[in-house]
């Protein structure tokens, strides 16, 4: 008997394919694209040639449908901050795709802002099945140089975005099957490292290649009028879901600002500011009262389109807090609306540096939560770190250029919560970086770990306390060295606490035991030189002195706060015990009443100079 189905066994078949679409089988398309994207990841993650590929993980990958939609990104490998990201312009500019055609792109301007900064290279590959577009498969990843002014590209005090790299508009990397040679090799010959900048392009290039592999079985299993059901549903299915939680939320219009410090040698700060309406499951993200772009590397290229999927973070972390099993999609931002003033830092013109678009993007992640904790006192945090740094260390090599690599991302504590203290280290908005071994940096680079711990005390104080941030500290064994760090932050302006809980401390970096270089742009050393970071604790939730007396003596036991510190939390602490008439006696003295910000008194006093009265 033949195995071939008859017209009518086809049509049967497909009929009930389309009756079976329901809940169970929308679950399992859901799970089966999340291994698709997670599979896409692990392949770069386990190919790729930098450290900040194969450690730290920054890259993404992600499904996309025809017009532009994530319908499935990775929840547990890379970074996060794709969804939301519309790449409908990046690929009309690629119009008409064919089978085996893979493009590539650096640039914020042509893309309407899917590309945020240089070093960010995206790839996709049109999926066909019999000749059908189904989707795309997509990823980005972060070389570690893409040319420009310094080594690691990247510069605050950047002026423009030609200072920052080779600008690689919408580009055929391979058509129709064949490798375009020339593009290749302008990409490599605009980089110091081109031998590892291929061998993270070729780790992107297999995961775009699984991913479609992986699709095409997908269709041919259930269906290709299946797989796009499913792909549209879930993009339904996370939106109803996201208003269902935002119409949780009190409908009102909330406000918050919050600042940047400015690039060095001057550091004057500049005001980010926020509106967030709520109204009925809509919700809308005001920026009115940011200050204008900046001549510095600060700017984040949106092009004025919304949802932009890095201003949308914060958004998206609480809806996925909330709800953690909601499909992981652009459906989440659909209920979104922006306003981004043209010409300020969130809507800057074309042209604008934009290298460190990323510690702007922490800071608009504490304006959402400033905003949010208004909304949902009990329910969102204290600030955390608000810093993502890269520290990137250059050296010379003996064949001449130099061999270029970062060192760590340098990230702080998060912020104490309503139920827990904050996370030790790694401050919740930029938690998806991974750290690297200090093994594996000594076996890369001339340098020597000297310490890389938690920076007990840094925490502020609170009934749940913040988590406290890391100390670096590293010397240099080569002859010379150039070092870069972009986005030190929260130098000047404490995390800020909440109902009671006290700022967290401010970051530090010295070089030699002496030398406070604090927010540099680019530093020489030589050998034997020393450099230590120290990251900022995450800020402390409610009143310190509600905090239990055994819980404090433990933190000072384990090194976490210091023994002078305890005071802070109203309790005495003498011959490794609680004092407890002391500590009665202090927890009864007359205090402050407690407040919902406590902004900490460097930005009070900014805020009442000249200075900061004309924000």
């Amino acid at each position: 008997m033949s195995a071939s189905l008859t017209p009518t066994r086809r049509t049967s078949v497909k009929a009930a394919r389309k009756t079976a679409r329901g809940p169970a089988l929308l679950e399992v398309l859901k799970n089966r694209f999340q291994a698709v994207v997670d599979e896409m990841g692990f392949v770069l993650l386990r190919t790729g040639h930098t450290v900040f590929i194969k450690e730290t993980g920054d890259f993404s990958t992600a499904l996309v449908t025809p017009v532009g939609e994530v319908f499935c990104a990775p929840t547990r490998i890379g970074m996060i901050r794709i969804v939301g990201m519309n790449a409908g312009v990046a690929l009309e500019a690629t119009r008409p795709w064919k089978q085996g055609d893979v493009f590539i792109t650096n640039d914020p301007w042509t893309t309407g802002g899917m590309c945020t900064h240089l070093p960010d290279l995206f790839l996709w590959k049109p999926v066909f099945v019999r000749g059908r577009l189904i989707c795309f498969a997509m990823d980005f990843i972060h070389v570690s140089d893409i040319g420009g002014r310094v080594p690691g590209s990247i510069s605050p005090t950047a002026s423009e975005i030609y200072e920052e790299g080779l600008v690689l508009p919408p580009s055929y990397l391979y058509r129709q099957g064949t490798l375009s040679r020339e593009l290749v090799n302008i990409i490599l010959a605009n980089c110091r490292i081109p031998e590892q900048t291929w061998g993270d392009i070729k780790a992107a290039l297999a995961a775009i290649e699984v991913g479609e592999r992986r699709v095409q079985e997908m269709v041919q299993r259930y269906g290709t009028e299946t797989i796009e059901w499913g792909m549209g549903a879930l993009l339904e299915a996370a939106e109803k879901r996201a208003r269902e939680i935002f119409r949780q939320v009190p409908d009102g219009a909330y406000h918050f600002s919050d600042y940047m410090e400015g690039a060095p040698p001057d550091e004057v700060p500049f005001r980010l500011a926020m509106t967030l309406t709520f109204r009925n499951g809509e919700v809308t993200m005001d920026f009115t009262g940011t200050d204008a772009q900046v001549t510095s590397a600060f700017n984040i290229p949106t092009q004025g389109r919304y949802p932009h999927h890095f201003l949308s973070t914060g958004v998206v972390t609480f809806v996925k807090s909330m709800d953690p099993a909601i499909p992981y999609n652009s459906g989440i931002v659909r209920p979104l609306r922006m306003v981004l003033p043209e010409g300020s830092i969130v809507n800057p013109h074309r042209g604008a540096a934009v290298g460190v678009r990323a510690a702007t993007m922490h800071r608009v992640y504490d304006l959402t939560m400033g905003c949010l904790a208004q909304a949902l006192p009990r329910v969102i945090p204290a600030a955390g770190a608000g810093q993502g740094a890269i520290l990137m260390v250059a050296v010379p090599k003996k064949e001449g250029g130099l061999k270029v690599s970062v060192v760590q991302p340098l990230r702080g504590g998060s912020g104490g919560r309503s139920h827990k203290d904050g996370v030790e280290g790694n401050d919740i908005a930029v938690g998806s970086g991974r750290n690297i071994p200090n093994e594996v940096i000594e076996h890369e680079m001339p340098l020597l770990i000297h310490r890389y711990s938690l920076r007990p005390g840094s925490a502020g104080p609170g009934r749940f306390r913040g988590g406290n941030g890391l100390l670096l500290d590293f010397e240099l064994l080569a002859e010379e060295g150039i070092v870069t760090c972009r986005g030190l932050e929260r130098y000047r302006f404490r995390p800020w606490g909440r109902l009671g809980g006290r700022p967290g401390t401010t970051g530090f970096t010295q070089l030699n035991d002496a030398i406070d270089e604090g927010r540099f742009d680019v530093l020489r050393i030589r050998r034997g030189d020393r450099l230590q970071f120290g990251t900022q604790g995450g800020a402390g939730y409610g009143d310190p002195f509600e905090r239990e007396p055994e819980r404090i003596l433990r933190d000072v036991l384990e090194d976490r706060i210091a023994p002078e510190q305890a005071e802070e939390y109203g309790v005495v602490i003498r011959d490794g015990k609680v004092d407890a008439a002391a500590t009665a006696a202090l927890r009864s003295s007359p205090r402050p009443a407690v407040a919902d910000f406590d902004l900490g008194s460097e930005r009070r006093e900014f805020e009442a100079s000249p200075a900061g009265g004309k924000r």
